[in-house]
């Protein structure tokens, strides 16, 4: 997917430009939005919300 998505739209001019707009990409991108399996099919930072919320519903009661 980083191929699709990312790689083959942009030139990179160095390998150093390249791998710091791809690590860039990846953590404010890709992983903040993609659906994950392991998160019930939610983004990670939806399911990290939710799980705080939860939590504290559990810590109120």
């Amino acid at each position: 997917m980083l191929k699709v998505e990312y790689t083959h739209r942009h030139t990179f001019t160095t390998r150093t430009e390249a791998r710091i707009r791809i690590a860039t990409w990846i953590t404010d991108s890709y992983n903040s939005r993609r659906l994950h399996s392991m998160c019930s099919f939610k983004s990670p930072i939806d399911y990290e919300h939710h799980y705080r919320a939860s939590l504290a519903e559990e810590l109120a009661a």
